[in-house]
Parts: C-alpha cells; structure tokens; sequence
C-alpha cells in the first residue's frame, strides 16, 4: 500500500464504507433487503409520505440513483407513488405495511453490523469516532452544497 494511501483519511472511509457495505447486505438479505435501499427506508421509516425530491436532499443522493432505487422498491413491494395533491408534478412515496413490518428486524440486523466493527474499540473512544465522523461529513457537506 502507497504512504498516501495508508494516511489518507478519504482511502480508509472508503475502505470502511465498502466493509460495511458488505456486512450490512449480508444482514440484510435474509430479509430481502439491500443496502442501497436501506437510506431510503430510513428516511420513510422517520418520516413517511415524502416526495422523491424531499428524499433526495434528507439521504444526500443523486436523484437518478434515487429514482432508480424507488423503481426497484415499489416493484419488490416495499413503496407505493401517489400522487402530489399540491404538485401534480411530483409524487409522494408510501412504505407499504410490508416494509413497515421489517423496520425492526432491518434496524436489528444494522445495528449488529455496527457493534461488530465497534467491538474492539473502548465506547469512549466509539464516542469520539462518531462525533468525528459527523464534523466530518458535515464539513464536507457545507463545502459541496
């Protein structure tokens, strides 16, 4: 591995980010689920009846990765698309009571990928890392929006 490479912060969240991606689609497939449509359930497990542009600014995607995320969850069954009373041009999103009924199990089985890659670290020291990574991602957000 290059000096760069073995210092550069952007390689190692990456190097993270592909980790648990992987962790976290093993999870969840028993459930029928995959990463890429995790963010979205979230967001609709907090707050659902969003449109696809609300969405897009609360998971911070592209809106053609979205789009095409959404495309996959309603024909898997996971949302509905009604329309807008206030915007016929838009749509608001639904989860149907079949991804409503896997909110805790998907949440469960997440929250075991985390404890697994924090388990050989002290919780001080989790503390620190996650308030890290939100200054973090907050800089960068500020720097891109």
């Amino acid at each position: 591995m290059s000096d760069f490479a073995t210092f550069s912060a952007g390689y190692r969240v990456a190097q993270m980010a592909r980790l648990f991606e992987q962790a976290l689609a093993e999870a969840l497939r028993p459930h029928g689920l995959t990463p890429g449509q995790f963010p979205t359930l979230l967001a609709l497990w907090h707050r659902d009846g969003q449109t696809q542009a609300e969405l897009v600014r609360e998971i911070g995607i592209e809106q053609p990765t979205l789009a095409l995320t959404l495309s996959r969850m309603e024909r898997d069954g996971l949302i509905t698309r009604e329309p807008n009373p206030a915007d016929s041009r838009s749509r608001i999103i639904h989860l149907t009571r079949h991804a409503r009924s896997l909110k805790e199990d998907a949440i469960a089985a997440a929250a075991s990928v985390n404890a697994r890659a924090l388990a050989e670290i002290e919780d001080e020291e989790a503390e620190l890392f996650m308030d890290l990574s939100a200054r973090i991602v907050s800089t960068l957000r500020e720097r891109t929006d």
